[in-house]
């Protein structure tokens, strides 16, 4: 049975350009994925449960006799799972993975605070690939009395390009209080530096008051650390001399002449 196993894993895996291609759609080791197809361990049941989803396959299936699982692929017999009949939202996450690679990445996310009316906000978005689909962790940093330390929200959530357009839905975890939807124009350069958009969401007050604003995702460097980034996140000053003038234009409110709808700009 094990050698079935291995035979059929090779046999999906012979339909791709590579090896290192799978194990790039999958998120997966390259070196623990090289184990399971030489026999020398066998996955575990969530490991085999993300291998035989990524290839729209059953966990029975891929467990065939190898001569009766290539049977069935050659003659298109197997039970494949068609992303139309997955529960939503499963089905949404996996039909927009694609071309979603390039944003893996950190970055600044600036807008008009909707509870500090006057200031930008800067938090740090962190996007990473998991299960086949792009999740992302979304950190706030407010400042409060000075000498005191500051206190911070977390939003997670996950990332779709659709008919590109780059969608974000999340929910803030420590109160449960908020749920945001950041909608963002692709990038068509060789490298994201910016994406910009239109982000929804609550002021971060007692009026709690449904908001729509203008966004910039401004990527960061990979060699500026975690904790670096953290300390320029908060409330800042549309003043501040380390903001850029493209910037604070793309995240400006306003409603040009003949607009009859708040719209994202490029």
């Amino acid at each position: 049975m094990h050698d079935d196993f291995v035979a059929n894993l090779r046999l999906l895996c012979s339909y791709y350009p590579s090896i290192a291609e799978v194990c790039r759609r999958l998120a997966i080791n390259r070196a623990q994925f090289n184990r399971y197809l030489s026999g020398r361990y066998r996955p575990s049941h969530a490991a085999l449960q993300r291998i035989c989803h990524f290839f729209g396959v059953t966990t029975g299936d891929i467990a065939l006799p190898h001569s009766d699982f290539r049977a069935l692929v050659q003659t298109g017999q197997l039970n494949r799972e068609d992303p139309t009949t997955l529960p939503w939202p499963n089905a949404l996450i996996q039909r927009g993975r694609e071309g979603m690679e390039r944003y893996i990445g950190r970055y600044f996310e600036l807008y008009r605070s909707m509870s500090r009316p006057g200031l930008l906000m800067r938090t740090l978005v962190c996007l990473e690939a998991r299960e086949g689909g792009v999740v992302y962790q979304r950190t706030e940093r407010m400042q409060t009395l000075p000498g005191a330390r500051s206190c911070h929200n977390r939003y997670v959530g996950t990332a779709v390009k659709l008919a590109d357009r780059l969608f974000l839905v999340d929910h803030e975890t420590l109160n449960g209080h908020e749920i945001t939807q950041t909608i963002l124009f692709p990038s068509f350069q060789s490298q994201v530096t910016r994406l910009t958009g239109l982000k929804m969401g609550v002021a971060d007050n007692s009026e709690r008051m449904p908001c729509c604003v203008r966004v910039v995702y401004q990527r960061l460097d990979e060699q500026v650390s975690l904790r670096e980034a953290l300390a320029q996140c908060g409330l800042i000053n549309p003043e501040d001399p380390s903001l850029d003038d493209a910037l604070i234009a793309a995240t400006q409110n306003d409603v040009a002449a003949g607009e009859h709808h708040f719209r994202a700009r490029h």
